[in-house]
């Protein structure tokens, strides 16, 4: 049982790179191999439903899957199984799923340095617009703590920044075995340090983060305006610079144009290596659809491939949204997509080119969601405004470049802060929300056909 226990938490860790979070935990989570005899594998399934959907939408995938890993597997076969012969591969799921809850993502994280293993540099696309800032990465992890150091890295969300970051720290703990590793938002470093101070164990605090041989901490524009913070952060830069370990920070630019940021705080996030990563240029777009369409098992002509690039020429992010889209029709036509049917299923996704009112696009969500248009700007919390309350903010930020500020300004007076979260959710969401995806994809055909 142990030998098919590790065939298929093996399968499972493909299986899962594959498909949405949502996907994996309806349909695979309960999984297992009862047995494995001849190369027939017998999967034990929770109920008639999960087995003639595994045996139509994902009976190919599972068993070449199953082929990688044990080449002389020929078949798969789907059992209703009870829940008392899952045990010990439930408890390899529980394990996952507790590193899965580190961090929002929803992804394998090392629960105890936060870095993502599937954030690699064999993985990480290097194009003329991120060369410089890949060529800096590299040399420091030939020498951590001596050249470059801080490393401040800055560019739009959905450049690469958390991509490099942890390729870096991922890279130098595989090399350097006695070397800790850290990886943290500004975010979360706020919040330990306020639960610290409210719990009174600031010194186990100050401990904890001075023990790290490289620090990489993201989104630290977040620190603006938050003095404590910003102390703490001095100091501890302070004692690991002083005793050459690594540090590597990200922002959504460059230190100088951070508000709310002490000076001496300034001067340190400048005093090693500042490099900018832009937007990704045509070539390096289509290197990176194509690299990210291998990933997924996505074939895509070139001819589609160069459209793509032309077409979407915002962030990766993008870029991976569009082959999430394409690869979830492959899955419903089962067949490959024309150039032609590709450009209709962007026209019909892509973000409203045309200058819309604010107003106006709180008016055409209200009324797709069949709320009152006075409900969005106020202090309720009920889930059915909520819900397009945040969208309306995500679609202001990410297709019309709205100002934080703005936005909690133009909705009802509210902190930037609370808008940077509801975007920031409703970008986790759609990566493995695919009726939210279509929900937005709806609104932005409205907003272009208004």
């Amino acid at each position: 049982m142990l030998e098919n226990t590790k065939l298929w938490e093996t399968a499972l860790n493909e299986i899962e790179l594959s498909v949405s979070k949502a996907n994996f935990n309806t349909w695979f989570k309960d999984t297992f191999i009862l047995r494995e005899d001849g190369g027939v594998v017998e999967l034990g399934v929770p109920n008639l439903f999960v087995k003639d959907w595994l045996h139509k939408k994902y009976h190919s995938f599972i068993l070449k899957t199953l082929r990688d890993t044990a080449e002389h597997i020929r078949a798969v076969e789907y059992i209703i199984a009870p829940p008392s012969k899952k045990e010990s591969v439930q408890n390899i799921l529980v394990t996952h799923n507790k590193q899965s809850q580190e961090l929002p993502l929803g992804e394998n994280i090392n629960k105890d340095d936060n870095l993502n293993p599937k954030y690699t540099f064999e993985s990480f696309v290097v194009g003329p617009f991120n060369e410089l800032a890949h060529a800096a990465a590299q040399a420091i992890i030939r020498e951590p703590g001596a050249i470059y150091n801080p490393f401040f890295i800055y560019g739009n969300t959905g450049h690469g920044k958390t991509h490099l970051l942890q390729a870096v720290g991922n890279h130098i703990k595989h090399i350097y075995r006695d070397k800790k590793v850290h990886y943290i938002t500004s975010e979360k470093f706020t919040s330990d340090l306020v639960t610290s101070i409210q719990t009174n164990k600031i010194a186990s605090f100050k401990d904890k983060f001075r023990r790290f041989d490289v620090l990489i901490m993201d989104d630290v524009q977040f620190v603006s305006g938050k003095d404590k913070t910003q102390e703490e952060l001095f100091h501890l830069f302070n004692s690991l610079f002083e005793n050459n370990k690594q540090i590597i920070f990200s922002a959504d630019k460059h230190p100088n144009f951070i508000s709310g940021l002490e000076e001496r705080l300034l001067s340190r996030f400048k005093q090693g290596m500042v490099i900018d990563i832009p937007k990704p240029d045509h070539e390096s777009r289509m290197a990176i659809l194509s690299a990210k369409a291998r990933f997924m098992n996505i074939s895509l002509a070139s001819d589609i491939v160069s459209f793509l690039a032309s077409e979407i020429e915002g962030n990766i992010r993008e870029l991976e949204g569009v082959l999430n889209t394409i690869s979830c029709h492959l899955r419903l036509k089962q067949k490959d997509m024309t150039l032609l049917e590709i450009q209709n299923l962007i026209k019909n996704n892509s973000k409203p080119k045309k200058a819309i009112s604010i107003k106006d696009l709180i008016k055409i969500i209200a009324n797709f969601y069949n709320i009152e248009e006075s409900a969005i700007a106020n202090k309720t919390r009920r889930k059915e405004v909520v819900k397009p309350r945040q969208i309306i903010m995500y679609i202001l930020r990410e297709d019309f470049n709205i100002s934080y500020p703005t936005i909690g300004e133009k909705l009802g007076g509210r902190d930037h802060t609370t808008v940077i979260h509801s975007c920031e959710k409703i970008k986790t969401e759609i990566k493995t929300n695919n009726s939210l995806v279509q929900e937005i994809n709806q609104i932005r055909s409205l907003l272009k056909s208004d």
